[in-house]
């Protein structure tokens, strides 16, 4: 048991300290934040550059209906281009209108030499669609018809509620839970592909440069693969909660900075109660989410999707004389660890049924699956049996590698076929 933790120890450190460690924990939570804040940045820069429209009306019942906005100026170009705008050197885009759009839709056109961007595509049809309705209502010939049809247009959503066992009510949210449910999937998903590849590289480079033969001629080849599973787990760790606190640092920092928090407290100010409302249902919302529970099983399907994966990555590099042939061992697995992601995601729709459930249950789509369920509050005995299944199968997976382990890991210029790894694992 020394001998492992000696091994931990050195995995941990080796690795906290190496350069790239240390850039991938800072630029990680920069990454995380540009993609948060950048796009929010770039949506608020305006051009400069004014592009000019000519709307060419043969009905003369249209042209009126555009007003300049952001970068576009309108104008008649059956008239000619307006006195006010003499810094006018061509026009981007004309838009030709032949007849009645109610009766010929096709009637109207809008040429350019260049591709017309979304915006002033998305302008023109918004602004021509709401004349068409209105001559359609008025077709009808109904008196206050107009006004009718806008009063009909509800938008409704009903309340969901979540009762606790002793009758009392809290609003929930299905959005939020969703959202909870997809950020701990993919973070269990990733940090398990991310570290499980780290422990396969980590042997695979050590029997190649042959310092496992140092290394297991005084300690013995479990210890040695359990100290370094264990260890870099840890980095994982630490790596994950290092992150979690630079982004919410960064994130404060840079919403301070560009003025979100003064924007929120005069939207508050001046939206009053409304504001306050609805901060407080979303607040609200939160509180109806056990993230105790959440939290907790989500160190505890980390920690045993770790181990069960890891594992098998272990024997894998164990097993190969060359990093570069790790790629066929591992697609399988990677196989079906995105299954298992995709089956989370499914499983939204319906997170008690029979793909959600045994999915759960099956120790190699678990840690996935299951972080997906637990918003949705699943029963503590389908938790708890899972879990269970969880270590059993990684206990005896891990078990099972050792014994390939420690044969593979001194067995060089040969790749052995299945039939050798079953001695491998029969052999006292």
């Amino acid at each position: 048991m020394n001998s492992i933790g000696l091994i931990i120890k050195r995995e941990y450190i080796r690795r906290v300290r190496k350069k790239s460690f240390v850039l991938l924990t800072l630029l990680t939570p920069l990454l995380m934040i540009a993609l948060i804040f950048v796009p929010l940045w770039l949506s608020s820069i305006k051009s400069s550059e004014i592009f000019y429209v000519s709307v060419i009306d043969d009905t003369g019942k249209y042209v009126s209906l555009f007003k300049d906005i952001d970068n576009y100026r309108f104008f008649d170009g059956k008239v000619s281009a307006p006195a006010s705008s003499p810094e006018m050197k061509e026009v981007f885009a004309t838009l030709t209108i032949t007849d009645d759009l109610l009766e010929h839709p096709q009637a109207a056109a809008l040429y350019s030499h260049k591709q017309i961007p979304e915006s002033l595509s998305r302008t023109v049809n918004e602004t021509l669609r709401k004349q068409i309705e209105s001559d359609k209502i008025a077709s009808y010939q109904i008196p206050g018809l107009e006004e009718i049809i806008r009063e009909s247009q509800i938008r409704f959503q009903v309340q969901t509620i979540k009762l606790s066992d002793d009758g009392r009510e809290s609003q929930s949210s299905v959005s939020l839970a969703y959202a909870i449910g997809i950020l701990f999937t993919i973070t269990v998903y990733t940090f398990i592909i991310m570290y499980g590849s780290m422990v396969l590289q980590g042997v695979s480079e050590e029997k190649t440069n042959r310092i496992v033969e140092i290394m297991v001629s005084s300690v013995r080849p479990f210890d040695l693969m359990m100290g370094k599973i264990i260890g870099i787990g840890l980095v994982g760790l630490t790596q994950l909660f290092l992150w979690t606190i630079l982004t919410m640092v960064g994130v404060t920092l840079i919403g301070l900075f560009f003025g979100i928090g003064a924007d929120a407290a005069a939207a508050m100010q001046q939206g009053g109660t409304a504001a306050a409302g609805e901060m407080g249902e979303w607040m609200a919302k939160l509180q109806s989410f056990n993230f105790t529970e959440i939290l907790l099983f989500f160190v505890i399907y980390f920690f045993g999707g770790y181990l069960l994966y890891a594992s098998l990555f272990a024997a894998i590099g164990s097993v190969i004389d060359h990093p570069e042939d790790s790629q066929q061992f591992m697609t399988p697995i990677i196989m079906i660890l995105v299954f298992a992601l995709y089956a989370g995601i499914y499983s939204i729709e319906n997170p008690d049924g029979p793909l959600a459930f045994w999915c759960s249950m099956i120790p190699f789509t678990s840690p996935v699956v299951m972080m997906m369920r637990i918003p949705y509050e699943t029963p503590l005995w389908q938790m708890l049996l899972s879990v269970a299944l969880l270590f059993a199968s990684a206990i005896g997976l891990t078990w099972l590698s050792a014994k390939i382990y420690r044969v593979g890991i001194l067995m060089y210029g040969k790749k052995p076929n299945l039939k050798e790894i079953i001695r491998w694992i029969s052999f006292k």
